[in-house]
């Protein structure tokens, strides 16, 4: 079967509403000639003549009668289904984004986006599930509504990203701990008792790799599967953890934190999204909101380590 032409909707509404043909053309902007060849299509498609003669004017037969409604109807939807979308009204908003981070984000960066969006969309709520994968599925199938994290090889390519800071790991020691007083080597760094933080509990990271090409290799005491825990471990023993700097600020309060003292290379947390909700004003407020709260124009709350 044939899809059926809509815009002969549009002209049928004309036709309909006016009760001339005439007076149709001329609010369409077509020749009478075109005016013609469209109502000859609608007849066609309608198996209705529409409008016959009567005397020196045209009347619309009942089934013309019947439709005017509903073709009017039809036309006015679709005008309002194409139309821009209006301005968003924030504090209107009503609606519940999910934000799937690593640990440390929503410790370190929550309070200030929960109270944001309290101020600005008292109706919004923030819905912070764990980033256990860089995975891109819960982006695609409409589950996530932002993410953030490192870019890596897993990461989609098809999902809008924008940086949002850069960071490197410093170690972390409880108050008191032997490394929290001399000079950090790292042959010292090296010889101490170490967490590290993996999601699949084996996997070695970039510290590792900086060590070995020193020669020198971390004695790892435990495995843990977030910064978060790796720093309660740290706190309450003499085990050393090694975090990101930035995205721990808050949760490393009350503790010893330094530099490493070796190169290890920094990376770029940064948001994804999925390209359908790109152009969703609600959406954008969101992703404005996130960068301005993260990105390091606003008030750093790490501790002020020199890491050069």
């Amino acid at each position: 079967m044939t899809n059926p032409d809509f815009n002969l909707l549009i002209t049928l509404d004309a036709v309909l509403s006016e009760g001339s043909v005439a007076r149709a053309a001329r609010r369409l902007g077509l020749s009478p000639s075109a005016m013609s060849r469209a109502l000859s299509r609608l007849r066609e498609t309608t198996g209705d003549p529409l409008l016959v003669r009567a005397g020196r004017g045209l009347v619309p037969t009942p089934r013309a009668m019947a439709l005017r409604e509903q073709v009017s109807q039809l036309v006015q939807d679709a005008k309002v289904v194409l139309r821009p979308a209006e301005k968003l009204d924030i504090k209107k908003l009503d609606r519940t984004f999910t934000l799937r981070t690593r640990d440390g984000f929503i410790e370190n960066f929550g309070p200030d986006l929960i109270a944001r969006a309290a101020l600005e969309a008292p109706g919004v709520r923030l819905c912070f599930v764990p980033r256990q994968d860089r995975e891109s599925a819960s982006l695609r199938d409409g589950s996530v509504d932002l993410e953030t994290g490192v870019i890596g090889a897993a990461t989609s390519p098809e999902v809008r990203t924008r940086a949002l800071f850069r960071d490197r790991f410093v170690g972390v020691v409880r108050m008191g701990h032997a490394l929290s007083e001399g000079p950090m080597t790292p042959a010292r760094y090296a010889q101490g008792r170490h967490i590290r933080v993996s999601l699949r509990g084996t996997d070695k990271g970039p510290i590792d790799d900086a060590l070995e090409a020193l020669g020198l290799q971390r004695d790892i005491a435990t495995v843990v599967g977030g910064f978060t825990a790796a720093l309660a471990v740290a706190c309450a023993s003499d085990l050393i953890a090694s975090v990101p700097e930035r995205q721990t600020g808050k949760l490393r309060a009350g503790m010893h934190s330094f530099s490493l003292p070796f190169p290890a290379p920094a990376f770029t947390v940064s948001m994804l999204w999925h390209p359908r909700l790109d152009a969703d004003p609600a959406h954008r407020w969101l992703r404005d909101m996130v960068f301005e709260i993260c990105s390091p124009s606003c008030v750093d709350v790490t501790s002020g380590i020199n890491l050069d």
